[in-house]
């Protein structure tokens, strides 16, 4: 899609592809209204602008949208992603659960990471680090990590069907 087919998009149509790449109702609602971009830069702006302005639920809806760290996931981006955690020996992939399991009770939602280019390793070290966060502080970590999710899948969706 290039940005000109997103800016034509009925308002249903963008909302949709624009939840694609970030997964909170409010967030792609105001992209929808925010709309036209003039350019990609003018879009991943507006983006992070949006963001850093909604509420704590708004957050935590677009965190419900992923799977878990190394597990399989209907969303071919998502996979994509996790493609290191995913293809990890068994037994780091058991300790992500554990660890995944750990966080939900600690924090109250799954952990988030933008995981593009990290091995498990890596990201089990990320995910034993953020343990220690108290939780406001955590909240931020994991809305930064959205946040860098989501600029990563606005440029894939105008990248498809090039």
């Amino acid at each position: 899609m290039q940005l000109e087919d997103l800016n034509a998009l009925d308002a249903d149509a963008a909302a949709r592809a624009l939840q694609r790449c970030c997964g909170s109702t409010r967030w792609a609602r105001e992209m929808t209204a925010a709309r036209p971009f003039a350019s990609a830069e003018a879009m991943t702006a507006k983006a992070d602008a949006i963001w850093a302005s909604l509420d704590p639920a708004d957050w935590l809806e677009a965190f419900a949208s992923h799977p878990r760290i190394g597990e399989r996931s209907p969303s071919a981006w998502a996979s994509e992603e996790q493609t290191q955690a995913l293809t990890a020996p068994e037994a780091a992939r058991a300790r992500l659960a554990h660890a995944n399991r750990e966080y939900e009770a600690r924090f109250g939602y799954i952990f988030i990471v933008c995981a593009t280019g990290k091995g498990a390793a890596e990201i089990l070290g990320l995910l034993e680090r953020r343990l220690t966060n108290e939780p406001a502080a955590e909240l931020t970590v994991a809305a930064d990590e959205q946040r860098k999710i989501t600029r990563l899948r606005l440029a894939r969706l105008l990248e498809e069907n090039r």
